[in-house]
């Protein structure tokens, strides 16, 4: 392919033309939460959350348990992140920086699915609205950086080690994986690998059928001290098997998908810094509705493989010091997608819902950050120019007349789209001692994705919203445009902390699923017929509506006596729409988060309750179902067992309870002990323990 062909081109040329360059990094702020994976030293309280309790395979259930994040359960492989009301494309997901279009149509594989637990170094959380140097992001962002190894002292190279081990019972899964390097002050050598299984996921009722899962990550790193600068280099491959979807009409069959990455950071001169990179992603996935699930009827009997190739790229000059500069960059990515439909015991029968789709974006943006006073600022600017397009479908002799005659259609339709979106950011903060106030305004964008334009076959392919409406695309959709603001403060005192915060959100040309068209129910299109020919005789197509989203979240914590602490999080957040009387689809309910720990020098005791909140404030658009609040309790612990060896032990939903998450998907798998259309329950009680071993 083109794309593959250019990323090897591109990844030559960086190696070729490299200057010097010196190792630097942007300081973190409350802006920016920075969340790292359980360490083999006891907590501190100056950190902003080390310890987490999260054994799930995917970094967004780890993600979600911080202020205003929440997990939308597709999945044990497939789990989204929300944040403040926004997930999927509205997020910007990166993984070691990178961003990349994934490889389903509906999500299957979102951005956390490349982002396994016992790899994971940290997570950086941006609040509210991501720095415009990271990209266009219509939310915040999240990027997860996975362990690697790191410049040691001068002389011999020396060994570095991070790996872990868990066992959970409630799926029986296991998993093993980490970093093994060599390193000194001017080289460093790292491979990474992990391997997870896991069987049906068990809840107090009974099992949730087709939810086994596995997966196998490997990949090599390298950076190379060079004068004043570092080049580095990262090859990453992943491997996920036959992992079950109940919330979707298909499970995963597998995926494979490669990554590279090149960069270089540093200062070629006194207050100039040069960051550049470049990167490549491929994803191939096969999915269907009968290995994981019983097998339908013949002419039921679907399997679907998909491609996409993200090539991406950047560069960016920062004149100044960390704290005090102007920066400016321009960055492109180009994505390649494909999505073929067909019956594998049919030769006759395949027909490509999006067909060689294409969509392209170049930005140049600038940032500055500066002292007026007392207060710290922080001002972006990006513009981008988007473009979309797509083929002619193609289809068999096999698929009937009518959605035949759907491609034809399509073929003689505008195929083509471009658009410019610009996005800028204001960040306010004072330092008055123990007291910082925060202050956000920003205006921000998403261009439509390729399956929200160009989808013109009725499918669920959706981008994982999983509410089992069929949608069609619409190719003269708007960017969606939002204005925020965003408002708190950052306590921090000798033994306690909390960080609250409201924000507010108006969405303009927001995409959303929509009735057809003015008769729902009547089938007086070509479209409304094939769609009833699929079991949905009232489709949606995806239509730009306004809406709004609002709310508030809080982490706090503070010493109580001697070595016990309390630590918490709390989020509220309304959606809905603004053009008519409806709320906007699967926005998590009120919630809070209260840990009670014993911090011994050499191990930890922590008891901890999660109450959540009904929700009611469903969207009738997209049927959705309300949800009854619930309370669990988590209980967990750790023992620093010798320097370098720490094992983790505990028990989550301690009694047994059971609940339905508001955001998990709806079942339709008959070969489980839940009723098809019924929403996924939660996990049942459940053990774990994990050993991790660190040597630097």
């Amino acid at each position: 392919m083109i794309i593959r062909f250019f990323v090897a081109t591109a990844f030559a040329a960086v190696a070729a033309t490299c200057p010097a360059l010196a190792q630097t990094s942007d300081q973190t702020d409350g802006n920016l939460i920075i969340v790292t994976a359980q360490r083999t030293t006891a907590l501190n309280l100056d950190r902003e959350a080390d310890e987490e309790l999260a054994t799930g395979p995917d970094a967004a259930a780890f993600i979600a348990r911080q202020p205003g994040m929440a997990l939308v359960d597709n999945g044990a492989l497939s789990g989204q992140v929300q944040m403040r009301g926004l997930f999927g494309e509205r997020i910007l997901l990166r993984v070691n920086g990178q961003h990349f279009a994934t490889g389903g149509p509906n999500a299957m594989d979102p951005a956390m699915h490349y982002a396994p637990m016992a790899l994971i170094e940290r997570v950086e959380i941006a609040r509210g609205a991501s720095p415009v140097r990271d990209g266009p992001g219509f939310g915040g962002g999240v990027n997860a950086v996975l362990k690697q190894a790191r410049f040691g002292n001068a002389g011999t190279l020396s060994p570095q080690v991070d790996i872990s081990v868990q066992y959970r019972s409630v799926d029986d899964s296991v998993a093993a994986g980490g970093m093994v390097g060599l390193a000194n002050d001017r080289v460093r050598f790292g491979a990474i690998a992990s391997w997870e299984k896991g069987d049906d996921m068990r809840f107090p009722r009974g099992r949730v059928g087709g939810t086994g899962f596995e997966r196998a990550v490997y990949g090599v790193h390298a950076g190379f001290q060079t004068g004043s600068g570092e080049i580095s280099l990262e090859y990453r491959r992943q491997d996920t098997g036959r992992s079950g979807n109940p919330p979707f009409a298909m499970d995963i069959i597998y995926f494979h998908t490669d990554f590279l990455r090149a960069g270089f950071e540093g200062e070629l001169a006194s207050d100039l810094t040069l960051e550049a990179h470049v990167d490549y992603s491929g994803v191939e996935h096969r999915m269907n509705n009968f290995t994981q699930r019983p097998a339908p009827a013949i002419a039921a009997t679907r399997q679907s493989d998909t491609y996409a190739d993200t090539m991406g790229a950047g560069l960016s000059l920062r004149f100044g010091s960390i704290d005090r500069h102007v920066r400016i960059g321009s960055d492109f990515e180009a994505i390649d997608k494909g999505f073929m439909l067909y019956n594998p015991l049919s030769p006759t029968f395949f027909i490509h819902p999006l067909d060689r789709a294409r969509s392209d974006r170049i930005g140049a943006f600038a940032e500055a950050s500066a002292a007026l006073g007392v207060v710290d600022a922080e001002l972006g600017l990006r513009v981008d120019r988007h473009g979309a397009s797509t083929e002619v479908p193609r289809f068999g002799p096999g698929v009937p007349m009518g959605p035949a005659n759907l491609a034809r259609t399509f073929a003689n339709a505008d195929r083509e789209w471009s658009g410019t979106s610009i996005d800028a950011a204001l960040r306010l903060s004072a330092d008055f001692g123990d007291v910082t106030p925060r202050f956000t305004l920003a205006h921000k964008t998403r261009a439509p994705s390729l399956v929200e334009r160009f989808a013109w076959l009725p499918t669920e392919a959706s981008g994982g919203l999983a509410d089992g409406n069929i949608y069609v695309g619409s190719p003269a959709l708007k960017i969606e445009k939002a204005w925020l603001f965003e408002a708190g403060f950052d306590w921090n005192a000798e033994t306690a902390y909390a960080r609250p915060l409201v924000y507010y959100r108006r969405l303009d040309d927001f995409i959303q699923g929509v009735p057809f068209d003015v008769t729902p129910g009547v089938l007086d299109t070509s479209v409304e017929t094939v769609s009833s020919a699929s079991g949905d005789a009232t489709p949606l197509r995806f239509a730009n509506v306004d809406a709004e989203i609002y709310g508030a979240d809080i982490a706090f914590g503070t010493r109580l006596v001697g070595p016990l602490r309390l630590d918490g999080v709390a989020s509220y957040v309304r959606g809905k729409r603004r053009d008519i009387h409806d709320n906007l689809y699967r926005i998590a309910p009120a919630n809070a988060r209260l840990a009670l720990a014993w911090e011994a020098k050499s191990w930890s005791l922590t008891a901890e309750a999660l109450a959540v909140a009904k929700q009611h404030k469903v969207s009738a658009t997209n049927g959705e179902v309300s949800s009854k609040g619930y309370l669990t309790f988590n209980l967990f612990g750790y023992w620093i067992m010798r320097d370098g060896l720490r094992l983790d032990v505990g028990v989550e939903n301690l009694f047994g309870k059971y609940y339905v998450e508001h955001l998990a998907g709806y079942n339709r798998n008959s070969g489980s002990d839940i009723a098809l259309g019924a929403r996924l329950p939660g996990t049942g009680r459940s053990g774990f323990i994990r050993l991790r071993w660190q040597s630097f």
